[in-house]
């Protein structure tokens, strides 16, 4: 995708051909700044840090971590070490493990010289996937636009919602639940996006509104309690979110608030996809409510906001009563039975076991083995 006029991926390999330069997303909206990564810490610290964040994205950073590893030391040790490193960041993406499980089981049967340079190539090829699959991801939930505008008298505006932020920033390129969007947009058919703030970090008011606009996709960013609203009011005709895990049976573990937007969708008989890449489904899990780890992060993100002063200068301040705590779950689940389906890099499934082994049988069975 492009900011100011240049095409960006968010993870790629600075000009001397080992460090890594990630777009260092704590920064935005106000600063577009990256960040060189020099070893697995580094890499580590920009995934915990949230310097780089969506499943995707921290599967390819993790990748990209091992190659750093394995440039320093490429022993078995070193490579155990770094594997249960990078593997301790964040615990309810499951791309970070698919990731870490890809690199390992290539690199384990080589001999140690040969590790750094397969693990180079390993990165890169699977951050080359991730674009393939959103792209595809978008195709599929083009259709599926193109389906609500064909119901509609020529011209009318589709007004879509989204929570968080599932874009280009949160994998290599093209994003899951806005690529669909994306692909519209370039089509000449009229959207427009709905963008929850999705607070505590309001990743959708600083990421999402940022992508958009910097795609010319027509916007409007809403407070996280505005959604249901807009769907009683019937201006809302489809919601896309992105999921950073989903079950085998369809449920799916999203950033918190995501499971509040299915129950309005649900009672206001609005359409509720969720896209995703099919690394982000955990085939070893059917209960997300009981299975899927919800991270707890930082009260500091609830209690402090930073935004830009009107000296033109990025300040934090916090917004919450001295003295009173905070929590702050980080992600929710919502049950398969409120999802209208799930958009892939293979069509849409339903939000179920059977309908996730008809695209994927292959996975399935292998899982089943």
């Amino acid at each position: 995708m492009k900011i100011h006029g240049q095409a960006y991926r968010t993870i790629w390999l600075a000009p001397d051909g080992w460090r890594v330069t990630v777009i260092d997303q704590t920064r935005l909206p106000f600063r577009f700044e990256t960040v060189t990564l020099s070893s697995a810490e580094a890499a580590a610290e920009a995934i915990r840090s949230m310097i780089v964040r969506g499943a995707p994205l921290i599967g390819a950073t993790a990748a990209y971590g091992m190659a750093l590893a394995m440039r320093v030391e490429a022993s078995d040790e070193a490579l155990e070490a770094a594997l249960s490193l990078l593997g301790a960041t964040r615990p309810t993406a499951v791309n970070l493990h698919w990731a870490l499980a890809r690199m390992r089981d290539r690199l384990v049967p080589l001999a140690p010289q040969d590790r750094a340079l397969a693990a180079y190539a390993e990165a890169a090829a699977l951050c080359d996937e991730d674009v393939a699959l959103c792209r595809a991801i978008g195709e599929h939930g083009l259709g599926l636009i193109r389906e609500v505008a064909a119901r509609r008298p020529a011209g009318q505006t589709i007004n879509i919602l989204t929570h968080c932020n599932a874009g280009w920033l949160a994998t290599v390129d093209w994003g899951t639940a806005l690529a669909p969007i994306y692909l519209a947009h370039d089509a000449g058919i009229p959207v427009h996006v709905f963008v929850d703030e999705t607070r505590p970090r309001n990743q959708g008011a600083a990421l999402s509104a940022y992508e958009l606009g910097a795609h010319g996709v027509p916007h409007t960013v809403i407070t996280d309690n505005a959604g249901g609203h807009l769907m009683q009011r019937g201006q809302v005709d489809m919601v896309i979110v992105g999921t950073d895990r989903t079950t085998a049976t369809g449920d799916v573990a999203n950033k918190i608030g995501t499971y509040l937007k299915a129950l309005a969708a649900h009672d206001n008989g609005v359409p509720f996809y969720v896209a995703l890449p099919s690394p982000t489904i955990d085939w070893s899990l059917s209960d997300g409510l009981r299975e899927i780890p919800i991270e707890e992060r930082s009260a500091r993100e609830v209690t402090h906001l930073s935004g830009l002063g009107e000296d033109g200068e990025v300040a934090t301040f916090r917004v919450v009563a001295p003295g009173s705590g905070a929590a702050n779950p980080a992600f929710d689940v919502t049950p398969a039975r409120f999802v209208t389906g799930l958009i892939t890099e293979r069509g849409v499934a339903a939000a179920s076991r059977e309908g996730l082994a008809r695209l994927f049988p292959d996975l399935a069975r292998a899982v089943a083995a």
